[in-house]
């Protein structure tokens, strides 16, 4: 059993957070039908590795979905597309605010075919307001909800999130809509439009941030890895490296005085408390260090863990791959590609007793499934070549 089996959602979406929301759901169990122009989604072509109109790129956020090719400025196309339309439970699309609107392929108009859609649109800034027709990116997204602001080291230049966070909380965001939309559809039989957008999602993260601000406390800036909130909450500097540790309150900040030699320091004043030891973190975090960087973070990671210290290494992405905490609870999966081989990729961090989600399938060659796609809607052979006469579809 699968969660969302059944459900079939159409994803007419490129790049980042649209995928990664329409493949949560393929991961769920639903029939998710990417939707891609003949040139496909152009992460198709991303990344040094690759074979043709498929990398590993395009793998990574589109797992598990069935490919349809349609050019959808051709009136054919848009009628297929209409026609998938009145069977679906869910679409998903990522265009410029209007642009579906001028497909004639907007809520509205596909609504009226189908009361029970659910339709979800992520744009960069939303659909209404004044920036609603600027394009948007991650890094721009980054820029405009304050998060480069307050990310890097204090006095250092702009620097953004390593993963694209605001892409990826979008989709999240997204996510998060239609199933509620799916909710409220069982208790009402209808459907609904979800709007959001990357800003909104950069800003929404936002929340110590925003608290610091409308508590009066000023404009907040960089603080490295340092927690603004709470001290020691941060990467700290050994012999051989770095680790992170957390001792996030009194309690936890007297035994890691004492583990470190220095259980004096829980009673000076400027670190009685957590509000103390953040105004003093700097004068803080060097004292630690004095001692951390004498020895090696296998040491202090040893003594920390046993003594229920959070703490935890550094690591890079080869050692994240190996870990064996990753590991064990399956977020390395692999699978086999046509054209690109035996290949590894993430698998889900949801872990479900009755519904299990299935994250271990390739994504879809472009234009593979367009033909099966266009049999189970009652096409005839003879118009499924009228449309390819037409240039409304492609096939792999």
């Amino acid at each position: 059993m699968h969660a969302l089996a059944g459900l079939v959602v159409l994803d007419v979406t490129q790049v980042m957070a649209g995928p990664f929301c329409a493949m949560q759901l393929a991961d769920l169990g639903a029939d998710v039908i990417k939707v891609e122009p003949p040139a496909g989604d152009s992460t198709r072509r991303w990344g040094s590795s690759g074979s043709g109109t498929d990398s590993a790129s395009f793998n990574a956020v589109n797992r598990g979905k069935r490919g349809v090719v349609l050019n959808l400025k051709a009136p054919a196309a848009q009628d297929v597309f209409r026609r998938l339309a009145r069977r679906a439970d869910m679409l998903i699309e990522n265009y410029r605010p209007g642009v579906m609107a001028e497909l004639g392929l907007d809520y509205a108009r596909l609504s009226a075919d189908n009361a029970r859609l659910i339709y979800a649109s992520i744009s960069g800034y939303g659909q209404t307001g004044p920036d609603a027709g600027k394009g948007g990116f991650d890094l721009v997204a980054q820029g405009v909800s304050g998060l480069m602001s307050i990310t890097g080291e204090p006095g250092g230049p702009p620097v953004k999130c390593g993963v694209p966070l605001t892409d990826l909380a979008a989709g999240l965001f997204a996510l998060s809509g239609v199933l509620t939309a799916l909710y409220h559809r069982t208790v009402t039989g209808r459907g609904q439009y979800i709007d959001t957008s990357l800003v909104e999602a950069g800003v929404a993260l936002s929340v110590w941030e925003a608290t610091e601000y409308f508590s009066g406390r000023g404009i907040p800036q960089p603080t490295g890895s340092a927690h603004r909130l709470s001290a020691p909450y941060q990467a700290i500097r050994c012999s051989d490296g770095y680790i992170t540790i957390g001792a996030a309150n009194d309690r936890l900040f007297s035994r890691l005085c004492g583990l470190l030699g220095h259980a004096e320091w829980a009673g000076r004043p400027e670190f009685v408390d957590d509000s103390s030891r953040v105004r003093n973190r700097t004068e803080l975090a060097a004292l630690i260090e004095a001692i951390t960087s004498t020895q090696t973070r296998c040491h202090w990671l040893g003594l920390f863990d046993a003594n229920d210290i959070p703490c935890g290494p550094l690591n890079n992405y080869e050692e994240v791959m190996r870990d064996p905490q990753v590991v064990a609870r399956q977020m390395v999966l692999e699978t086999d590609h046509p054209t690109l081989g035996r290949m590894r990729t993430l698998g889900s961090p949801l872990k479900m007793s009755a519904t299990p989600p299935v994250a271990g399938r390739r994504a879809p060659l472009l234009g593979e499934h367009t033909l099966d796609v266009l049999r189970d809607l009652g096409y005839s052979g003879a118009e499924v070549e009228a449309l390819r006469a037409a240039g409304a579809i492609g096939t792999g």
